[in-house]
């Protein structure tokens, strides 16, 4: 349960829930968890879901062109990833679609 601190902290308000299909009592166990968890397993947390944004982007691309490299993937990657203008200053010209 949130302590008048945490409620000023969120603005004074009571806090929307930031997910529709998730209640709002679920969220404050959910971040009441997090609240709890140490530093080092949030980070490995954030760590392994970066990985899996970045497989999934990857995916993506393959499913997009089956036919690129591995050098172009991971070039179309860093335009996904960097930017296509700091991706080009980074790795030179991108592939044409």
């Amino acid at each position: 349960m949130l302590d008048a601190r945490e409620v000023a902290w969120y603005g004074g308000g009571v806090m929307r829930t930031q997910s529709s299909d998730t209640s709002p009592e679920a969220e404050r166990v959910l971040i009441e968890l997090l609240r709890r968890t140490p530093a080092w397993r949030r980070l490995q947390l954030a760590d392994q879901m970066s990985a899996t944004v970045r497989r999934l982007s990857l995916a993506g691309l393959r499913t997009r062109h089956p036919a690129a490299s591995e050098a172009e993937l991971r070039r179309r990657f860093a335009d996904l990833h960097l930017g296509p203008e700091l991706a080009a200053k980074v790795y030179g010209t991108s592939f044409a679609d």
